[in-house]
């Protein structure tokens, strides 16, 4: 039941189909600490947020999910400590793909969504369409996938996060640019 979004709301399913004793919020407290233990990042990856920061990139975190949980990830992770802003979808009822979405995530940055904003994602459809029609270009994480031939293709595909990371720092040579 959590496989696809986990809310509290999908506890309390869980809690009454199951006739557990445990509240629904002592259950979802102990989800949200074991999958922030369970994510990593790797220290590549952070040292290139901050360097990425350091060249003058706004670096933020668009993210569909519940805010507890998405955001026990970030500071579990260390990412949350490097980025200029974090939206996640429940705070405001805007869920990738919409537009809405990454305009609410660049404003966290201090920003508005421009010609010179990037979206960098795995999810084709949420984050490289979500980011396309919102007028950002569009850097896919592959992690060795391939991609979805019927989908429109991104700006540029890379294997790995960190070459997402290095992709933007080429082209911020000389620019400063802005990214969600």
């Amino acid at each position: 039941m959590v496989a696809e979004r986990a809310y509290p709301s999908t506890f309390e399913a869980i809690r009454t189909r199951y006739r557990l004793p445990v509240s629904t919020a002592e259950m979802w407290s102990a989800y949200c600490t074991d999958i922030a233990a369970l994510v990593r990042c790797s220290a590549e990856v952070l040292d290139g947020l901050d360097e990425l920061r350091a060249a003058g990139w706004r670096v933020g975190v668009a993210t569909n999910g519940a805010v507890d949980i998405q955001r026990a990830k970030l500071r579990a992770t260390g990412i949350s400590e490097r980025v200029d802003g974090v939206f996640v979808s429940e705070e405001a009822d805007a869920r990738k793909p919409q537009t809405r979405h990454f305009a609410l995530a660049a404003a966290r940055c201090g920003t508005v969504l421009s010609d010179d904003g990037w979206m960098v994602g795995e999810n084709p459809v949420n984050d490289i369409g979500g980011g396309r029609s919102a007028g950002l270009r569009t850097i896919w994480i592959g992690n060795g996938r391939s991609w979805p031939p019927d989908d429109p293709e991104p700006d540029h595909t890379v294997p790995h996060a960190r070459a997402a990371i290095d992709l933007l720092l080429l082209h911020s040579a000389g620019h400063t640019r802005t990214t969600t």
